[in-house]
């Protein structure tokens, strides 16, 4: 049933709100989108997806930075949202060991700036986007909600448990109900250049060797971005959820790097030349969702597993020659670190 109200929406030009803005919408929601649209990766990527939002009934885009806490203020103030999505965030772990006042910038300034909109002007909910970075090098598998969470590695996870002790506070004093998602490994159509599923389907067809850190002995919890927005689109609606919540969002299965690139040689067909690397600093060897709560409170049921999610990205890459030329010539001036 659609919302009375629009759902604003930070982060709407970026990989995940991208996705959820149009299933929201293909649901009947309005949805106002806010974006900064900066150009962290190509600024195109970000246009094209707008494009496609623009062309849906009940999308309205307002270009602010959320570091501009009248502004984004003066939105929700004027839109009256009930429900507000908090997807807007540097993100990156490798980046945030060259670029740190970014992350404190956006992350930490930008999410205050929503919390402060929020309680001000009668928003019922915020959900936001939490990273399963949080768990830092925890060994104990699955990762549980009830882990400790104390020594992040990287400080962009740093800025995301902040943004959870955040939201405790401003549910604690004003009342605002706050849902945390920790997001695992998400990855799909139109995801993000800086992410390796797009770096090696890029370098496997020009034929250059992939990067491939801790000599590929690394496992992650790959996730679908469409079973991520089945998720956010249950949190953002359930009923019974307690006033602060903070939920993993994962595939609840911890796969092979390797079995990635294998994936990726069979629906690319090409073989990939495979460069073997250290651990980079801040990375982890391995991630593991715990869903049990998901299950229970949203209903959370991932179905895309990686062999039908990798041919699926392949066909969506290959379908988008300009996006990926665009990519591969802002990465061969040096973008992207």
């Amino acid at each position: 049933m659609a919302s009375a109200t629009p759902i604003v929406l930070t982060g709407a030009a970026g990989f995940i709100g991208f996705h959820l803005a149009h299933r929201l919408l293909a649901a009947g929601h309005r949805v106002v989108g806010v974006d900064v649209v900066n150009d962290y990766y190509p600024v195109v990527v970000k246009q094209r997806r707008l494009a496609l939002l623009r062309e849906q009934p009940g999308f309205s885009f307002a270009a602010l930075d959320l570091a501009d806490a009248e502004a984004f203020a003066d939105l929700v103030a004027r839109e009256r949202p009930s429900r507000v999505c908090h997807l807007a965030a540097q993100a990156g772990v490798r980046y945030s060991l060259t670029h740190p006042r970014v992350y404190t910038a956006s992350n930490i300034e930008g999410t205050l700036n929503v919390l402060e909109a929020c309680r001000h002007h009668g928003v019922e909910r915020l959900v936001y986007a939490s990273s399963s970075s949080v768990y830092g090098g925890n060994t104990k598998v699955p990762f549980s909600e009830g882990d400790p969470v104390n020594t992040p590695i990287s400080l962009y996870a740093a800025t995301k448990r902040a943004n959870e002790l955040m939201a405790h506070t401003y549910t604690h004093l004003f009342g605002l109900q706050t849902v945390g998602l920790r997001f695992f490994t998400v990855y799909g159509r139109w995801g993000r250049p800086d992410m390796a599923l797009w770096i090696f389907a890029e370098k496997i067809l020009a034929g250059e060797a992939i990067p491939v850190f801790n000599q590929g002995q690394l496992k992650r919890d790959f996730t679908h971005v469409s079973d991520i927005v089945a998720g956010l689109d249950a949190c953002l609606f359930a009923e019974g959820l307690a006033p602060y919540e903070v939920l993993n969002l994962g595939n609840h299965q911890s796969e092979e790097l390797m079995t990635l690139i294998d994936l990726l040689e069979q629906a690319l067909g090409r073989p990939a030349l495979r460069n073997l690397l250290p651990m980079q600093p801040g990375d982890v060897p391995a991630t593991y969702a715990d869903i049990a709560q998901a299950q229970t409170k949203l209903g959370f049921h991932p179905r895309t597993p990686l062999a039908v999610g990798v041919p699926d990205f392949v066909e969506w890459y290959r379908s988008e020659p300009e996006i990926a030329a665009a990519v591969a010539a802002w990465r061969a001036a040096g973008g992207g670190g």
